[in-house]
């Protein structure tokens, strides 16, 4: 395992450059992790439509990073008090979704200090049934990458302020609010100390882990491409934002892979526009599914014909195929 130095940049579309360009271009010889600490900021999800997910006119009040990354899932607040972690392995079919082998070295850790941490649910790590951490994954093919945050002094009332949680997600948590469930790892430790000092001790949990380890400090050439990437994608509109689509069709539910929010245009009776929205994980990128469906009639037996030999869990994990038909065309 190689560590990633990040030489304290705290700019998130820096560091999510840095990520995506450690994935795409390290050796596949080795594995990598990194760290690193974001100023305030939400992190979309790849499959999200950012505009709903955000509390817009307050996150343009505070001046609030809004930044996508390629994995899936749902938004996320970052701020000073988030310690974020990222694995980059090869890719391992039976390692994609399997959140608890990536986990399972942060969780050890915890427990060791003194937390009682477990992985619950899709992909979250939780202290006394309270959220202390969401991961989530991306797959080039050749390699992927595993990370997740670890909230442990964050302002969880900015959590609340910056994010649109859909009721339909608190409804499926079983809770009355995000900011019941979710807590800091800060409240759970029995000695206080800082977030650089539970940055070193988490590093050296992981040391032991993973012995032997080194650390990587970038070429200059390296950093030009990093920050090359952050200006070509990380701080476009496009990319964080991108296009909301026309539609005169939205059918959205929460399955337990998570919602899908569909947005379809239908003209003349053919579907002349399609979105896929939500906070699912899939390998594979739902734009190619988008682009199967278009110019389909909006009729069940075309969409089932369309998608006859297409395999659906590629693109939103364990979901049935029928369901899915059923979200585009149903009666509900």
């Amino acid at each position: 395992m190689i560590f990633i130095e990040n030489e304290g940049n705290t700019n998130p579309k820096l560091n999510l450059a840095l990520e995506e360009y450690a994935l795409r271009n390290f050796s596949a010889e080795n594995d990598y992790l990194l760290f690193y600490i974001n100023e305030p900021s939400i992190i979309i999800g790849r499959n999200q439509n950012t505009l709903e997910e955000i509390n817009h006119n307050y996150v343009e009040d505070h001046n609030i990073h809004i930044v996508r990354r390629v994995t899936g899932g749902g938004a996320v607040y970052h701020d000073f008090g988030n310690l974020n972690f990222s694995f980059i392995t090869n890719h391992d079919v039976k390692s994609l979704s399997n959140f608890k082998k990536f986990t399972a070295p942060v969780i050890k850790v915890l427990n060791n200090s003194g937390l009682d941490a477990e992985l619950k649910g899709r992909n979250d790590i939780e202290v006394n049934d309270r959220k202390i951490s969401g991961t989530a994954q991306f797959s080039t093919g050749k390699r992927m990458v595993s990370h997740g945050t670890l909230l442990f002094n964050t302002d969880l009332g900015e959590v609340v302020n910056a994010l649109n949680v859909k009721m339909s997600k608190i409804q499926s948590k079983g809770h009355k609010s995000v900011r019941s469930r979710v807590a800091n790892i800060s409240e759970f430790l029995k000695s206080p100390m800082d977030i650089q000092e539970f940055r070193q001790l988490l590093l050296e949990g992981l040391y032991e882990e993973s012995e032997p380890f080194e650390s990587y400090h970038l070429t200059p050439e390296e950093w030009k491409a990093v920050h090359q990437l952050k200006e070509e994608k990380y701080d476009t509109w496009d990319w964080n934002y991108g296009r909301s689509p026309k539609f005169n069709v939205q059918r959205t539910k929460r399955f337990p892979i998570g919602e899908i929010d569909l947005r379809i245009f239908v003209e003349k009776g053919h579907i002349k526009d399609f979105k896929i929205f939500g906070d699912f994980f899939g390998k594979e990128p739902v734009e190619q599914l988008e682009q199967l469906i278009i110019g389909v009639r909006y009729e069940l037996e075309d969409i089932a014909e369309i998608l006859q030999d297409v395999d659906i869990k590629e693109y939103f994990g364990d979901l049935p195929k029928a369901d899915f038909i059923e979200l585009i065309y149903g009666e509900d």
